[in-house]
């Protein structure tokens, strides 16, 4: 079933020291446009995946396909490279108001696997984010919208059916999908909101952000804490930097010269001390025994670490 959540951004000030966002974009021909590449690592200790017992949460079995063996369900909301390299990091250029053409399209969250598939999304201003429901069980999809100076307001809460694609009884079924219509019309962000976030009211383990943006010079980092900017206009402008997960990000004044290359490379601190109440913990009380009934809890799509 396919579900559009999010049409985004109504906004006129911008995510903490942000510089004042434009209303429009005009796309122009860059024949020398220069080139802003490099790093973003993460800087301290990498924080431990937060951890959820799977019998506190419906469907322990099904979404158990993909957990640590013990029961538990983690969400690995930093993944960091060999060299700490941060992926997901979102890097983007304020104050370009003309260059060249998006190419973004609507982005696409997939359910699947009781886990939001991509963790962190980009959508262009004014448009949508649509979700799809891969798995045979149903979620509750609960948006929020954030700022740092309002904090989250709740948009929606919304189920998201089940597919019934799937036979229900069978954890090895396929993935066979065909989208439905739109449950729900566009949402729109209040001004001054700039971030989205959504989590499922039924397994607290599937989280997904997205961010907004004026202008398609942004990228997402890679499983090395690489990115790419190319086809920049000579001018300078505001680089923002920033991860769901590290605070407000960082902000910094580059200067982009026509055929130039810029290369940055920035460190996001991690955060420090317990980040959550849901931790790995051995406690014979919460064991798949404690429901009163079998259950057997088998990661066999994915055995976390």
């Amino acid at each position: 079933m396919r579900l559009s959540i999010l049409a985004v951004l109504l906004v006129g000030l911008c995510h903490g020291s942000w510089v004042n966002l434009v209303w429009s974009y005009d796309v122009i021909d860059v024949p020398a446009g220069g080139r802003l590449e490099g790093t973003v690592s993460l800087e301290g200790m990498v924080p431990e995946p937060k951890g959820f017992n799977l019998i506190t949460f419906p469907d322990p079995a099904y979404c158990g396909r993909i957990s640590n063996g013990q029961g538990w369900r983690l969400l690995h909301d930093f993944v960091v490279g060999p060299q700490a390299g941060l992926k997901d990091a979102i890097v983007l250029l304020e104050g370009v108001e003309a260059g060249k053409p998006f190419e973004v399209s609507v982005p696409l969250i997939e359910a699947r696997d009781c886990m939001f598939q991509p963790f962190m999304t980009v959508v262009r201003n004014g448009h949508a984010v649509e979700v799809i429901n891969m798995d045979p069980v149903m979620h509750d999809i609960q948006g929020y919208e954030t700022s740092p100076e309002a904090g989250a307001r709740v948009l929606f809460n919304t189920p998201l059916v089940m597919n019934q694609q799937h036979n229900r009884g069978d954890l090895h079924a396929i993935h066979n999908h065909a989208p439905g219509k739109s449950l729900v019309g566009p949402i729109y962000l209040n001004k001054g909101r700039r971030t989205f976030y959504m989590q499922c009211g039924f397994h607290a383990y599937m989280e997904s952000w997205a961010m907004a943006v004026n202008n398609p010079y942004y990228a997402l980092t890679d499983g090395n804490g690489h990115f790419m900017i190319d086809r920049i206009p000579a001018g300078t402008y505001q680089l923002v930097v920033w991860h769901p997960q590290t605070g407000p990000g960082v902000t910094k004044i580059v200067t982009v010269k026509d055929n130039g290359k810029l290369t940055e490379r920035i460190s996001l601190p991690a955060p420090k001390g317990h980040r959550s109440a849901y931790r790995v913990v051995e406690n014979p009380r919460f064991g798949p025994d404690t429901l009163g009934y079998s259950v057997e809890i088998d990661p066999f799509v994915e055995r976390q670490r």
